[in-house]
């Protein structure tokens, strides 16, 4: 069997020993003569998984005590809605910095429970940089201010954690979690989906300050509340049990390489080959602000959509995957998570070497 190299942002690629791993489990785990898709969500078993999952990205992430850990559904899209409805309890105030679009989506959703400011955006260059967000910026009575570390679709990300002050700080984090090491304790509560770096569809990690849970009305859908998961360890109903033992599956792999300061070394080595060449490409460059580039996801363009195109179709054949640029930007797009190896970005640059010798004016 070949495997190629899936550039997707997501569900993105996972890394094969952590597939092998589940392949060898898949239909008897640990002698119990199931699968773990057939345990019993209240079982000892996936009580061990659920708790080693958790205690893992605890290890991994150095999530101080006072943070709970959440394993939930919907997606980071369902936490659009969750964020505030949960967080706008004071002042019903929240304010958003408009990089992108999931910012964007994520600020109409919130614009539904309270008021929203947009404090900065970059969306006058085609949220091709991150803008600067400054302390003064912000207002005290805000009950939250909310940024996306990493913008998927665009390929920018912010390269320093603003200073919120004495306002929460929440951060949509689902594709650059885990990708280098982070300060928890700066930020009020952060989500990621898991399809980019920590496992299959389906599962939605949050990590949330104790004091922030228990704040949503009583009008809150029971399992729209953080409290409701807090308070029942993610089991107040059948959680997506295979999800978080492929993501525990995923944090022991990690853990392995030598947790997220080596991950980070070997990230932005991949991403500085990929930059590298794009920085000295005659066909090829990188639409993205050199200051506000992300490790995670890199676009870049041709200079027709015809060897848009042609590139995507030939790279394909060539077991370069999913190099197509999102519907709502065009281009090509490189995805770049933990589990891409380096020699995928090495065969990334040689063929894309090839192509603009062959394609060339």
């Amino acid at each position: 069997m070949k495997r190629v190299y899936n550039f997707s942002a997501g569900p993105s690629m996972l890394p094969l020993p952590v597939l092998e791993k589940a392949q060898t489990e898949l239909v008897n785990y640990a002698d119990s003569g199931m699968s773990v898709m057939e345990l019993s969500h209240r079982s000892g078993l996936f009580t061990d998984i659920i708790t080693g999952a958790e205690q893992l990205l605890r290890d991994l992430m150095n999530i101080p005590d006072n943070y709970k850990v959440l394993f939930v559904q919907g997606g980071a899209s369902q936490q659009f809605a969750m964020v505030p409805l949960n967080l706008l309890s004071n002042s019903k105030k929240a304010d958003y910095v408009n990089t992108g679009s999931w910012s964007k989506k994520a600020i109409k959703e919130a614009k539904k429970y309270g008021e929203v400011r947009v404090i900065a955006s970059s969306e006058d260059k085609n949220f091709s940089y991150i803008p600067e967000v400054t302390s003064s910026m912000i207002d005290p009575e805000a009950d939250y201010v909310h940024i996306t570390t990493n913008n998927t679709i665009e390929g920018t990300a912010f390269q320093n954690i603003p200073d919120t002050g004495g306002v929460p700080l929440v951060a949509d984090m689902s594709s650059n979690i885990l990708s280098e090491e982070i300060d928890v304790s700066k930020f009020g509560l952060i989500y990621a989906g898991a399809q980019k770096n920590i496992g299959p569809a389906g599962l939605t990690v949050v990590i949330i300050r104790e004091d922030l849970i228990g704040r949503a009305p009583e009008s809150c859908p029971t399992m729209l509340d953080y409290k409701t998961h807090s308070e029942s360890g993610s089991l107040y109903n059948t959680p997506p049990t295979y999800g978080i033992y492929m993501a525990k599956l995923v944090f022991e792999w990690l853990k392995e390489l030598g947790g997220l300061k080596e991950m980070e070394k070997i990230n932005r080595k991949k991403a500085e080959l990929l930059y590298g060449f794009l920085g000295q490409s005659a066909m090829f460059q990188s639409p993205v602000q050199e200051d506000s580039r992300s490790i995670m996801n890199i676009p870049f363009v041709s200079p027709s959509a015809e060897l848009d195109a042609a590139f995507v179709k030939e790279a394909k054949e060539a077991g370069l995957e999913t190099l197509k640029g999102h519907r709502s930007v065009g281009g090509m797009r490189a995805s770049i998570y933990n589990a891409m190896p380096v020699e995928g970005v090495e065969a990334l640059v040689e063929f894309m070497k090839r192509f603009e010798e062959k394609h060339a004016q």
